[in-house]
Order: structure tokens, then sequence, then C-alpha cells
């Protein structure tokens, strides 16, 4: 079983005629998702990739084909607008991808999605990807996922491929991996997706990747303690970052003591979560955890 995304999902591409978006929905339709539609301002009525027929509206695009799930390449300046559009659209669950959304224009979003039944994955993530439903809704590589018991949740995109790759090298296949994304104003937070796995019957263990910057993984291991029941390995990145300093992503920075890494990984392990002494010991620290 997976979370959030499955066979059942009907992918609509925001941006889909641009150079990233058409370059990563063909490797999502590559990977077997459903893609079907893209939404392109001007460009409606036209063809994608002799498959998918492009709209000049999200609405437009809804009515026609059905879509539940909006995967947004559109440039920074536009994406906070590309949420909403999505969301008054009636889609349930959106990933931005886009980076470098001005924060304001972030915190105008989370403000009217409070109000909606809405999920934002993102923005500045890859996405997540189901491996068992062949559904990858992002820019994931596929090839590196395989099908299995194990979730992953990570504020980082690199490191949700290495342990991913990790996992797969170790025959530990995964349900469903998302990446939330390291902006400081964002959708789906750890506890959600916690919450969602802890839930799910066909997942046995969580990987958490947390980072530097906010009280996230405070608020995750304060979830854990109380409602997960499951396995879980953390891995905390920043350790040796400098207080002050943009470390990565916009979220990654030291502003008091709780956004170091020691003190995250200090509250992850009083609740009970396996801390990987390094990125190079994920897998290996979810095969101890497993048993």
């Amino acid at each position: 079983m997976s979370i959030l995304v499955n066979e059942n999902t009907r992918l609509l591409v925001q941006g889909i005629t641009g150079r990233e978006g058409s370059f990563h929905a063909l490797r999502c339709l590559e990977y077997g998702t459903n893609l079907v539609a893209g939404v392109t301002p001007g460009r409606g009525g036209t063809v994608w990739e002799e498959k998918v027929p492009v709209f000049n509206t999200v609405k437009q695009a809804v009515s026609e084909t059905d879509a539940n799930v909006a995967l947004i390449f559109v440039p920074a300046a536009f994406a906070a607008d590309a949420i909403l559009e999505s969301t008054d659209a009636g889609i349930p669950l959106i990933a931005c991808i886009t980076e470098g959304i001005p924060v304001m224009e972030m915190v105008r979003v989370a403000k009217y999605l409070k109000n909606n039944p809405t999920r934002l994955i993102g923005p500045n993530c890859p996405g997540l990807i189901s491996p068992g439903s062949n559904c990858k809704i992002g820019i994931m590589p596929g090839n590196i996922h395989t099908p299995g018991r194990v979730g992953v949740i990570s504020r980082s995109g690199t490191l949700t491929y290495e342990a991913v790759n990790q996992l797969t090298a170790l025959g530990i296949g995964q349900s469903t991996c998302v990446g939330i994304g390291g902006d400081p104003i964002g959708g789906t937070s750890f506890v959600d997706l916690l919450q969602l796995f802890q839930d799910d019957p066909e997942t046995d263990a969580v990987v958490l990747i947390g980072e530097i910057g906010g009280t996230k993984e405070q608020e995750a291991a304060e979830y854990i303690r109380a409602h997960v029941t499951k396995p879980v390995v953390g891995l905390v990145v920043g350790i040796t970052a400098p207080a002050g300093r943009r470390m990565g992503h916009a979220g990654a920075i030291i502003t008091g003591s709780a956004a170091r890494a020691d003190e995250k990984v200090k509250a992850l392990r009083e609740a009970g979560v396996h801390i990987a002494p390094s990125p190079a010991d994920i897998g290996i620290t979810m095969k101890q955890a497993l048993g």
C-alpha cells in the first residue's frame, strides 16, 4: 500500500510545455504515472508529446480529465498563483517543485490553504513517489526505488535519493517517499506524514531526514513519542553549520538553540528514534531497526 498517490492518481502538470516541466513530465510518464493533462496559458488545444492534452487553465483540465493531482513547474514569480489556481479547481493534492518563491507569497498561500482541504507538498521539493503503484510525481530518479514497506520523509531532495539508494541496495523496499522541501514556509509537515505512515498497514517503518533551521524535527519527535509505534530512523544534517548562515535551503538557517542539529538529534533520540550516525549509515541503521 502507499500513501497520497497510487494507481488511481490522475496527474496534471502545470508548466508542461516549459523545459523543466516537459523533461520531468516525460520521466513521470515513462515511470508509469497516469499523466492526463498539462496546463500552459495560451497553449490550450494543443497536444504534448502526441499524447497529453494541454489546457489554458487548471479548471478546464480538471473538468475534462478528472485530474486529481497537480505537479507544478512554474517560475517562482508565478508559482504561488499556480498553487492557488489548482486549489480553487478542487485538486486535492499539489506538489510544487519550484524553488525561490518569495516568502511573503508562501505566507499568503499557507493562509489560504488553512481553510481548504487541498494538501500541498513543497515548494522547493523533489515531490513524491510510490514504487509499488508505479506512480512518480516529481523529479526523483525512479530507477533507484523499489516496492516495499518503508516510508521516507525528507527535507532534503538529495538525501532522499541517498536514503532510497541505500535501502534498495540492502533489499529494503519503499512504500512511499516524500520530499517535503526545505523552505521556511511549506505545506505538508513531518507530523502530517508520520500520521499517514503510522495509519498505513503496509508501512512497517519510516526514515525521517531533517536539517538545521526551524523546529520541524522537534515537532516530529513529540508526535513520535506520543503516537508512532513503528520504528523510525532519523538523520539530521548540519552539525557543523555556523549560526546565521544559510546552508542550501532557505529554511536551513540556525536562528536559535532549537534550530541546531544537535538539539534536533537530542529530541528525536529521546523520542525513541534510531539515529543514523551519518548520511552513509541510513540504510544499515534501518536494517538494524527492523531486526
